[in-house]
């Protein structure tokens, strides 16, 4: 989800603040109407929002290094399941009792 703000519980995940992270998922191909996986490659700023229930948590990537071409944000908020420290590290907590 690319958008500046999502509705949910907003919280701060003080741990991962200034973290590069890594993650993936589902999403418009630009310019065409399919839809494919989409990479991205960033700053984590510790804000997270649960949205949902059973909610599900999304973290705030920013200082994107790596989008998908055509992506025209500069952030993008990240599913905890598909987001990982580093390349391959450990995957986000899902949530605030994970």
């Amino acid at each position: 989800m690319n958008e500046e703000s999502m509705d949910g519980k907003k919280g701060f995940e003080p741990d991962y603040e200034g973290l590069i992270a890594e993650c993936d998922g589902g999403g418009p191909i630009h310019g065409t109407k399919y839809a494919g996986r989409q990479e991205f490659k960033g700053r984590l700023t510790g804000e997270c929002v649960d949205v949902g229930d059973p909610p599900s948590r999304w973290y705030l990537m920013v200082e994107l290094t790596e989008k998908p071409e055509g992506f025209e944000g500069d952030t993008v908020w990240c599913l905890s399941g598909n987001t990982f420290i580093g390349e391959h590290g450990p995957v986000l907590r899902n949530g605030p009792d994970a």
